[in-house]
């Protein structure tokens, strides 16, 4: 995907469109006062808004070629409504409608005044968020899913080449908004793609090409290997398949040599028929997206690659489809993890919690993580808990979490905590294992994170639920690239 470049420079020289928030009232928010004209466009401004030609209003654009006698090509007026009410939905809901707007004109080097404005919330460095979500969105504009499957669909070629900020330096803000956008843009991708392109070994594959990139140590699992080592709960979901499993393991050494690294485990169920216990036909290609939680770990090293900070960051990938077939997994079938536990299977849709416990337990016997954040696709009962909003965070060290929720807000890719607790806990036991894979309709997310719960005793864990939020539906049916800017965040944050 092409790169915009981004600057930052109060003399403004060499460009062909700028971009001026306007508010409300008609008026240009304080702050922007170096630009060129301003006086003079500031009054055509107001004109323009008491003839009625531009409100204003949140989202509104209005793109005038060569106006009056300004020495700029374009002029781009964006509305940001109140000031006083402006919120990071209603100022990103800006930010995409300028992107529409600059993709559908000439425009190849811009100036963007939409910096000076920020969330009343946004209390710390409200300069640096602002070129942060900017970089971001402009970034991700550009995206477009092209792979082979699609056919002869034309490949987007964005015109814009240039950014420049009329202000101080938030180079650091700024790469990291487009660093987060090239890890969004390889996660949707692997997302979009039909799981017969996107299986577990085109994952390997894709974490090696990383690898290869970025100087990452990757080893890959067979089979075979994990067999030998004993991931029984992993490897009874991936029996039903020919296609084969692997588990995928990257390492990003930032940091100091030898110290613990911050673990990064997704599920990457790359099709989920939901086995012998099968789905619904309706909406069941949408299971293609059940890799979300690998995708966003590749997303997340994609991004490292770019921004390079000093941390060590390892990701663990359990990928394999789940498949009805002579051979698959039955209800009251009994497996034995990795970690010696028993689970008795109830639901072979329950699937996720299956490979994940073995990836959790071999994440912690490999690479002795300081920290481990699980991310999946994992339930159903999230979506209807939460909606397609946030995503669920629920986890065993209150500072962690609160660290993520943070760094959630931060991003505007949210999350929200939802409890663990004994009383979840009781819903797992069988009479036959040490434990179920389903705990009932009751509480199902909070069941699934206290499955898992029984697999990080020892070690600061989070778990993301993301099946809400990890694709969109309808019309315009895609994957969002989230929670990669939440981790990102997160990550940065730890390093400094």
């Amino acid at each position: 995907m092409k790169s915009i470049h981004f600057s930052f420079d109060t003399q403004l020289s060499n460009i062909d469109t700028l971009i001026l928030p306007v508010t409300s009232a008609g008026k240009l928010p304080q702050g922007i006062e170096n630009i060129q004209h301003l006086p003079e466009i500031e009054n055509f401004v107001e004109e323009l808004f008491h003839a009625g030609d531009f409100s204003g209003k949140v989202g509104k654009t209005l793109l005038l070629i060569k106006p009056k006698d300004f020495s700029i090509k374009r002029l781009l007026l964006v509305g940001i409504g109140e000031l006083e009410k402006l919120t990071a939905k209603s100022y990103l809901a800006s930010l995409k409608a300028t992107a529409d707007a600059l993709d559908h004109c000439g425009s190849v080097n811009t100036v963007n005044a939409l910096v000076f404005v920020a969330p009343n919330n946004i209390a710390e460095n409200p300069q640096a968020w602002s070129a942060m979500q900017i970089a971001q969105v402009f970034q991700r504009s550009f995206y477009d899913y092209s792979h082979e499957s699609r056919g002869e669909h034309p490949v987007k070629e964005p015109k814009l080449e240039s950014m420049v900020f009329p202000c101080g330096d938030q180079t650091i803000a700024a790469k990291q908004g487009q660093a987060t956008a090239l890890g969004m843009a390889l996660t949707q991708d692997l997302a979009n793609m039909p799981s017969n392109f996107c299986t577990p070994t085109y994952l390997a594959e894709t974490a090696i090409q990383l690898g290869e990139d970025y100087g990452y140590d990757v080893n890959i699992l067979d089979r075979e290997e994990m067999i030998e080592m004993g991931m029984g709960s992993f490897m009874a979901v991936a029996q039903g398949s020919i296609t084969p499993p692997k588990m995928i393991c990257l390492s990003y050494q930032g940091g100091k040599a030898g110290d613990a690294p911050i673990a990064l485990v997704g599920k990457g169920v790359t099709f989920d028929t939901g086995g012998i216990s099968l789905k619904p036909g309706e909406a069941m290609d949408e299971m293609k997206y059940d890799m979300g939680g690998a995708a966003t770990v590749l997303g997340v090293f994609k991004a490292l690659g770019e921004l390079k900070p000093n941390i060590n960051v390892v990701g663990v990938i359990p990928a394999t489809e789940n498949m009805p077939s002579g051979n698959a997994i039955k209800p009251g079938d009994v497996v034995t993890s990795l970690s010696g536990q028993t689970i008795e299977i109830l639901n072979t849709d329950a699937e996720g919690r299956l490979i994940l416990c073995d990836a959790l337990t071999y994440t912690q016997q490999t690479y002795k993580p300081a920290k481990v954040i699980d991310m999946a696709t994992l339930t159903g009962a999230c979506i209807i808990a939460l909606g397609h909003h946030v995503s669920a965070i629920m986890g065993n060290n209150q500072e962690l979490v609160n660290e993520l929720l943070a760094a959630g807000q931060a991003t505007y890719d949210r999350f929200w905590q939802m409890p663990l607790g004994e009383e979840w806990d009781e819903q797992l036991k069988s009479n036959f294992a040490d434990m179920a894979n389903i705990g009932g309709r009751a509480g199902g997310s909070i069941t699934a994170a206290q499955f898992l719960a029984r697999y990080t005793k020892d070690v600061d864990w989070a778990h993301l639920d993301i099946a809400g939020t990890a694709w969109v539906s309808g019309a315009n049916k895609g994957a969002t690239g989230r929670p990669v800017p939440a981790l990102v965040e997160y990550l940065l944050k730890q390093a400094n």
